[in-house]
């Protein structure tokens, strides 16, 4: 494991940094509930994301699933297939039926082209996906979110940091969900956000994750439980002042891969969007020619780990089998059965890139020769 290179690997800061960070919680012995370092990591993050309203989760998955709940949604969510698990289960958990809309060639993102042709008397919101830190067609799909009378919800998970013009992501739609998980650009351990426009709902959402407990003998929602811990909202602390270091290094990784494989026959590179200050969360590679899968077991051979990521759609779940009517999502189909995200994480060096990109390169040549 030690000579592995992963396909990601987590920020953290020094030991000691994050042991001086949390000494003071055995002073303290207040380990959850809206403690003082959950309280501080809430306001550091409403100034780093540009934002005023914020609630912080133990996971950005139960922050999507509380904030379609938070919105009184009811019947058919448009969403796209190309995506983590969690987008489609939080729509099915809070009892919607997700719609799937294929997505856009160029950055994977939700397809605007067709949006309209999918919303019905049932459709009371969008569910659009930021894919690997590209950010989706926000004007148009605010468009026809306001023709049409919907919400609409970004799944934001890959898009922590990034700006449209010099503007967050965080401040686009009705609210944003941030994933805080290990393995992504800025971490708290596990962990999440949303943000949102109204701030009326922050008093449901703060309930939602407390059991739906409103003050000491009043339990206003059925809630559940998803409270940010002390230790959790001590890593985000850290990690959170080193967070543009961390992005700039991922930022030479990422033109690191594109330095050494543009102009190789047989691959799409990702794109690079106008006005958008990336925060180089991904390095996904579509492979036109030559098996994906092939790939990933050369690399993996020699002790490399890519990731098909996403693959399957999770239109194409088991779960989801004979359930829901997918509609043809051909672009994400064909996406999904030959991308490949490579390593990239701050830490990983420019000789390990280059050792990546050596590897590809002969399996292509093989291949094509």
């Amino acid at each position: 494991m030690n000579n592995s290179i992963q396909v990601t690997q987590s920020s953290m800061p020094s030991y000691e940094e994050y042991i001086e960070e949390i000494k003071d919680l055995w002073e303290s012995k207040w380990l959850t509930n809206n403690g003082a370092k959950h309280l501080k990591l809430e306001e550091e993050l409403k100034h780093y994301l540009q934002t005023n309203n914020i609630v912080l989760y133990t996971n950005g998955h139960l922050a999507l699933e509380d904030t379609l709940r938070a919105l009184n949604l009811s019947g058919e969510v448009i969403t796209t297939p190309f995506t983590f698990a969690s987008t489609t289960h939080a729509i099915v958990r809070n009892g919607l039926t997700p719609i799937f809309s294929d997505i856009n060639p160029n950055n994977y993102t939700i397809q605007i082209e067709n949006l309209e042709s999918l919303i019905t008397e049932k459709t009371t919101a969008i569910l659009p996906v930021h894919v690997y830190g590209n950010i989706c067609d926000v004007e148009e799909i605010n468009r026809i979110a306001q023709k049409n009378n919907l919400k609409v919800i970004y799944d934001a998970a890959h898009a922590f940091g990034v700006t449209l013009n010099g503007q967050s992501v965080a401040n686009f739609g009705h609210a944003s969900m941030f994933s805080f998980h290990a393995t992504k650009v800025f971490n708290t351990i596990e962990g999440g956000a949303v943000t949102f426009n109204n701030p009326e709902l922050k008093q449901v959402l703060e309930s939602y994750k407390n059991f739906g407990i409103n003050g000491p003998d009043t339990i206003e929602y059925i809630g559940g439980n998803a409270k940010m811990n002390e230790f959790q909202a001590a890593m985000g602390l850290c990690n959170l002042r080193y967070i543009d270091a961390d992005i700039q290094k991922r930022k030479k990784v990422f033109e690191r891969y594109l330095e050494q494989l543009s102009d190789i026959r047989g691959i799409k590179l990702p794109e690079i969007q106008n006005g958008v200050q990336s925060n180089y969360a991904y390095f996904p590679v579509v492979f036109e020619t030559v098996s994906r899968d092939s790939i990933e077991i050369e690399l993996r051979k020699q002790n490399i780990f890519s990731r098909k990521y996403f693959s399957p759609l999770t239109s194409k779940y088991q779960c989801y089998e004979n359930t829901f009517n997918t509609f043809e999502t051909p672009i994400a189909h064909y996406v999904s059965e030959r991308v490949l995200t490579l390593p990239l994480y701050a830490e990983l060096s420019v000789g390990d890139v280059d050792r990546i990109c050596s590897i590809i390169k002969t399996q292509l040549q093989v291949f094509h020769s």
